[in-house]
């Protein structure tokens, strides 16, 4: 019996490296192992063994079938590296140049900041960010909303859990509640408490607000604001770097006019729209953009201006929707979809 199972592992030992595919194992496996193999074939023969003989030949038959299980085992590891270099290909030369595959470019919403802010710093404006978790002081209270308005409603807006930490952003009250800002405005005061006038910045940044998405909302976007405070400052001044604005990004036959609104932080407040029939897809005489107004005396004193001394303008809008405009995009998901083929357009 010994000789039978050295002679068995022997064969095992030159056959199984030659095997190549996994039918090839599984038949090899069968030959060896199998119901009708060679190993079980010896093993049966252990009724016919004298009882004082089995335990010994009991243990070489085991320590034959650790054996066998090695060599098979070895050649499925074997079979499954042939495999997986089959997939990877030949081996790459790390040494040579990277496949061209073509140069990326900026998401159209980057384009559009971007521009943005040139045109803006051309006349004076300097680019401030601020953190996108905010408290309720930055985000409504310092900016005279009212404690029952709509916005701050758990409806309309991310709160985050009370037992929430965030090192960068210190609250005014133990008890005031974090948020994902619903707007850029809070960067405004941020900038008024550090400094005083005067002042000249935009602030463009991700916001977020509890909307239902569909084409033309999502519950996160980006918005750009700017506030300029100094002396003298009026709505006839709002009104010219509006239109310098756009005319800039859009061309010199955009114009734009004041609708009256509500803002609770500036006052008076208007909602601004464009007319800007020669861009793609613009088929109304007057489109709205944003919103913007006098920045509200309250606001002053809250940050410690003199609302006697300093006057003020602030304006904010959408820039998913500044893109839709320019580039004819009749659906904002696509900005968020990561579809190459749209992309690609923007190069």
């Amino acid at each position: 019996m010994q000789d039978q199972l050295s002679a068995l592992l022997a064969k095992a030992q030159s056959e199984l490296p030659a095997v190549k595919t996994r039918p090839e194992f599984e038949a090899a496996k069968a030959r060896f192992v199998g119901p009708n193999g060679e190993l079980t074939g010896l093993m049966k023969q252990m009724g016919s063994v004298p009882k004082e003989q089995k335990p010994a030949l009991g243990k070489l038959i085991n320590e034959a079938k650790t054996q066998l299980q090695t060599h098979l085992d070895a050649a499925f590891r074997q079979i499954e590296a042939a495999e997986l270099q089959a997939q990877l290909g030949p081996a790459v030369d790390a040494s040579l140049p990277s496949p061209d595959f073509g140069l990326g470019t900026h998401h159209p919403l980057t384009l559009v900041r971007e521009e943005m802010c040139r045109i803006l710093r051309k006349v004076g404006f300097s680019v401030v960010e601020g953190p996108e978790v905010e408290t309720e002081y930055y985000c409504f209270d310092a900016l005279n909303t009212p404690a029952d308005h709509p916005a701050r409603d758990a409806q309309d807006t991310f709160y985050l859990p009370t037992n929430a930490r965030f090192g960068n952003v210190s609250k005014k009250t133990p008890d005031e509640k974090y948020l994902l800002r619903t707007h850029t405005s809070s960067v405004q005061i941020r900038t008024m408490l550090k400094g005083q006038p005067p002042i000249r910045i935009v602030s463009p940044g991700r916001v977020y607000r509890r909307d239902t998405t569909d084409a033309t909302h999502s519950a996160n976007f980006h918005q750009l604001e700017c506030l300029y405070v100094d002396k003298n400052v009026t709505v006839r001044d709002l009104k010219a770097l509006l239109d310098y604005i756009f005319a800039s990004l859009l061309g010199k036959d955009t114009k734009t006019r004041f609708r009256t609104h509500y803002f609770g932080y500036t006052e008076p407040s208007f909602e601004v729209d464009l007319s800007a029939k020669h861009l793609p897809k613009v088929n109304k005489e007057w489109i709205e953009i944003g919103g913007c107004g006098m920045v509200d005396p309250s606001v002053f004193d809250g940050v410690g201006y003199d609302s006697s001394v300093w006057s003020g303008y602030a304006f904010g809008m959408g820039l998913e929707r500044l893109a839709m405009l320019m580039y004819g995009i009749d659906d904002i998901r696509y900005f968020y979809q990561n579809d190459v083929r749209f992309l690609k357009q923007f190069a």
